[in-house]
């Protein structure tokens, strides 16, 4: 199964040396995911680009849904055999970006 770990911008709430740190850590964390073979994808949100609302006739809006939460922060999608890994790898990559990580599983499509 594929797992989302992220978490929004407001929770990173460190500075200076500290961000440096979590930065390295959490790059260094990325990195065993990768040697494991569990990494599928990861970034973060350029928060500078401002998103826009598509409509199925083609139509572009500046920002995004009104009425939802501000899509922001960082993310990594890897594929592991259970959710009890799933959890480890959160707490890994939690401890190096010293924030906690939401977990959510993609569901299964056959098509992709």
């Amino acid at each position: 199964m594929k797992y989302l770990i992220s978490f929004p911008s407001a929770a990173m709430v460190v500075s200076g040396d500290e961000l440096e740190a979590a930065g390295r850590d959490s790059r260094a964390v990325i990195e065993q995911a990768k040697v494991a073979g569990v990494y599928v994808f990861g970034g973060g949100i350029d928060e500078s680009v401002v998103p826009v609302l598509v409509s199925g006739d083609g139509a572009v809006a500046e920002g995004g849904y009104p009425w939802a939460p501000p899509l922001n922060g960082g993310f990594t999608v890897l594929e592991l055999p259970s959710r009890e890994e799933a959890v480890a790898w959160a707490a890994r990559i939690a401890k190096a970006c010293r924030c906690d990580q939401e977990l959510r599983v993609f569901m299964f499509d056959p098509a992709s």
